[in-house]
């Protein structure tokens, strides 16, 4: 379960980088609601000591209960489908009182740990039809219970998460090429549809946003591009340096309140205008490392299951930060996605530090920490012959 790890296989590059962005997210979210700057604090230190707990404790026997997490997950997700407490229309929280639980967040963690230990058992056959199609049913299970929350963001998110997971695992080119030719018209038919005003497909407040993506112009949509057009013109008005390094006193956007949920889905705005190009520059800067490292630790992990767990928390912080900024600066629609270890959100700060965890014990297992460990217990043995 926990072994003794040498210090210096630690990756503290990957330690400093998250406490860089953590530490502007904390900033940041002071900035939009100062009453949330304590929690953030809190989420942040709750997170930190967690991630280096999990990261002491062996990934691969983690692994060994992946059935169990696998239902675990598929009880939570089922209890808020039952009894989740509901906001703005969507059920998406478990409340205990003193705190609210976001079960998705940490459903993201799962699967990937879960496919993980899935893909290396089936390493052999896993271009086989069954085990695709099993591996299709597992993953469609959760997916559901997402989308009917309703969650049209984090389904698709787990999707792609999935699909660069199955990738990484060794998926047959053959078999992609395929996908992507029923994909694509696939897509194309999808769209035709939901633009229709009596489609069903998804529900009316998901078409409005990608109806005022498409047609910004169109008075019938302006609350919906409203946001969008607010964040923009937040973060223009920070220049360069932002109204806060410069002691540039106009009046604010964000102070304004003309950018709702600032202190989530448009964080990223409150980046811009307060800290300019240069600190959304290093925020981008920050988060593009921190999934380059991920990636670095995958390439080194002593196993396919180590790879993937690594890969798998690398995407899910590159295609959660493009989906945020793309939304912040109106290059795609409303999602309320969360920017990592940036946004306000309990749940996924300490899911994402968990995520973490697992990939610096990745780290400690390396092929290199492997190699110096057998030639320990090479020389230990001739020593007692």
């Amino acid at each position: 379960m926990i072994k003794q790890y040498k210090l210096r296989f630690y990756n503290f590059r990957l330690l400093f980088l998250l406490l860089a962005v953590s530490s502007i997210g904390v900033l940041l979210v002071g900035t939009a609601r100062k009453d949330l700057m304590t929690k953030q604090i809190t989420g942040v230190i709750m997170g930190l000591i967690i991630m280096v707990i999990v990261s002491l404790i062996d990934y691969s026997w983690i692994s060994n209960f992946q059935w169990i997490m696998y239902g675990g997950n598929i009880a939570l997700l089922l209890i808020v489908r039952l009894f989740g407490d509901s906001a703005n229309g969507a059920a998406r929280w478990i409340d205990f009182g003193f705190i609210r639980f976001q079960p998705t967040e940490l459903a993201k963690i799962i699967i990937i740990l879960f496919f993980a230990r899935f893909f290396m058992d089936h390493e052999e056959d896993l271009n086989s039809p069954k085990t695709l199609a099993k591996s299709a049913v597992l993953l469609a299970v959760p997916l559901f219970l997402i989308l009917e929350q309703p969650d049209l963001k984090n389904t698709i998110m787990i999707t792609a998460v999935f699909c660069i997971l199955i990738y990484i695992a060794g998926l047959s080119y053959r078999v992609i090429g395929g996908v992507l030719l029923i994909a694509a018209p696939l897509m194309i038919i999808f769209l035709m549809i939901v633009v229709q005003p009596e489609q069903k497909l998804i529900k009316d407040y998901q078409r409005d946003r990608i109806m005022a993506f498409l047609y910004p112009e169109n008075e019938e949509y302006s609350d919906d591009t409203e946001q969008q057009n607010n964040s923009k013109m937040a973060i223009a008005s920070g220049e360069l340096t932002g109204k806060k390094l410069s002691g540039d006193q106009v009046t604010s956007v964000n102070d304004g309140n003309f950018v709702a949920e600032n202190q989530t889905d448009f964080i990223f705005a409150v980046a811009g205008e307060e800290y300019g190009f240069l600190g959304c520059t290093t925020i981008i800067i920050l988060l593009l490392f921190i999934a380059l490292e991920c990636i670095r630790m995958g390439l080194r992990a002593k196993d396919l299951s180590g790879k993937i767990i690594c890969c798998g928390m690398g995407s899910i912080v590159s295609l959660q930060s493009f989906l945020n900024i793309c939304v912040a600066t109106g290059m795609g629609p409303n999602t309320g996605t969360p920017l990592p270890f940036v946004s306000y959100g309990l749940t996924s700060l300490v899911s994402l530090y968990i995520g973490m965890g697992l990939v610096l014990n990745v780290g400690l297992q390396s092929s290199a920490y492997n190699k110096e460990l057998q030639k320990t217990i090479a020389d230990k043995k001739e020593e007692y012959l």
